[in-house]
């Protein structure tokens, strides 16, 4: 009986020894694969950083360093004095706010309708919704366009926030619908009992609750409105609309062959850096809503 204990307790041990290494093991992998896509998604964006502050005659010098050196800020003094880009950061930031609050704005009332009052349809408009959000932006350019013209808003900002609505607004309207759906009918019908309205209930107890999901949705229609690309250049054909991403790529250097890649580089740092901000300061609302918004109504 004695040695059969032992070697019970043995292979026991060598069991633990096994699962210990595994674990350790399946560790490391996790952590590879961690490092591998941290440095796959940083890196671009360091090295940006890194060519911002370099003197132009170092850009094509080989082998490349991996710091600058010398730091110049020159390629930063010279977006920063150019007139086009910072009235290109102005209309970037007057479309992104403004579709964000349209597309907010229409978005709520219309998730509130198809999350709270059932009516027939509701689930073939809820994913009509959903499959335009799968539509390629441009494959109704033209379509688009023709409306633009039509309603004389070509090289104007609200070409660009009409156009980019089309887009948020159903993303919108899904995610805040799923959202809506996950808050308990209770407090809705509580508020009904002490005499408040649909309205009432709408804008004083659903909407504050629903703030993470707003959050999430306002943020990422804030992140795809500063940069479009596309319709921003087929809609605005000066620097009195443009916007950053095309000021961007209108960038010029002495001659026509020649890129100045320093400003550029420095430009979209310049440009990269509200973004991070807001993502760190919402970072736990962006979850949250993100989560609520994924669950099934």
């Amino acid at each position: 009986m004695a040695v059969n204990t032992q070697v019970r307790d043995q292979q026991h041990r060598q069991r633990s020894r096994r699962q210990h290494w595994l674990s350790l093991l399946e560790r490391a992998i996790l952590w590879i694969v961690v490092a591998g896509i941290l440095f796959y998604t940083l890196f671009p964006f360091y090295w940006a950083i890194v060519s911002s502050l370099k003197l132009p005659s170092n850009l094509f010098v080989t082998p490349q360093a991996y710091w600058p050196n010398p730091v110049t800020w020159t390629n930063y003094a010279a977006v920063f004095t150019n007139e086009n880009f910072q009235r290109a950061l102005v209309n970037s930031a007057i479309v992104a706010i403004m579709t964000v609050l349209l597309s907010q704005m229409i978005g709520a009332v219309a998730a509130y309708a198809l999350a709270r009052l059932p009516f027939r349809g509701n689930n073939l408009l809820l994913y009509t919704l959903l499959a335009m959000t799968t539509f390629p932006a441009i494959a109704i350019l033209g379509s688009l366009f023709e409306m633009v013209r039509f309603l004389r808003l070509y090289n104007t900002v609200w070409a660009l926030i009409l156009t980019y609505s089309t887009f948020t607004l159903p993303f919108t309207v899904w995610v805040l619908t799923n959202f809506f759906k996950s808050i308990p009918r209770e407090l809705e019908e509580a508020a009904q009992v002490d005499g408040a309205t649909p309205l009432q209930t709408f804008w004083r107890i659903l909407l504050p609750l629903a703030a993470p999901g707003m959050v999430t949705t306002g943020l990422l229609v804030f992140i795809a409105s500063w940069n479009e690309f596309l319709y921003a250049l087929t809609f605005t054909i000066d620097k009195n609309a443009r916007t950053v991403p095309v000021a961007i790529s209108q960038f010029s250097g002495a001659s026509t062959f020649e890129l100045p890649w320093g400003s550029i580089m420095a430009a979209s740092v310049v440009v990269t850096i509200p973004l991070i901000i807001l993502v760190l300061i919402f970072q736990r609302r962006i979850i949250a809503g993100l989560t609520a918004g994924a669950v099934k109504g």
